[in-house]
């Protein structure tokens, strides 16, 4: 397999994530919406919030992941960001999720000062859970009737990653 690049996503991204999330096990998998219009992957990048980073990974320029990271700008949890991934279907398994949670770790611990890292996961997704466990998140609550999906509401777990004290 070529190897994964993960950059900062560019305007010229929304198509290609646009075509990521419209894969039925990326929205139903995350928070998206089925029927997105690249309209809406256009205004997600055009608009430049503060603590707001948008990453792709790449094989061979193709983008198969994102991730989108937020810092928290209450000021009183700013040591705080939050995260969301999506790996492309055909991707999967290849280590593509791993880079992406692996850039942001990186970002927040040695580049932005983040403290704490938090996340919300479908709590019947698996392979996610498990994933971000090997980052050191824990779970740290669970949310009955979280979100609706395909016509029923799903529980989620909240899971989160102190970062751990240097010596």
């Amino acid at each position: 397999m070529s190897e994964i690049v993960i950059r900062h996503a560019e305007d010229r991204d929304a198509q290609a994530l646009h075509q990521l999330y419209a894969q039925v096990p990326l929205y139903t998998g995350t928070l998206q919406l089925p029927y997105c219009p690249e309209s809406l992957w256009e205004e997600r990048l055009a608009v430049k919030a503060p603590g707001k980073f948008a990453l792709v990974a790449c094989i061979d320029d193709k983008i198969v992941g994102n991730a989108g990271m937020m810092i928290e700008q209450n000021l009183r949890r700013r040591h705080v960001a939050s995260f969301g991934i999506g790996v492309d279907s055909a991707f999967q398994g290849r280590g593509i999720g791993s880079a992406l949670i692996a850039a942001v770790v990186d970002l927040c611990d040695n580049w932005l000062g983040i403290k704490r890292i938090e996340l919300t996961v479908y709590a019947d997704n698996e392979g996610a859970i498990a994933l971000y466990k090997k980052f050191g998140f824990v779970v740290e609550g669970l949310s009955p009737c979280f979100a609706m999906r395909n016509g029923d509401l799903v529980d989620a777990l909240h899971m989160g990653r102190i970062k751990p004290e240097r010596r």
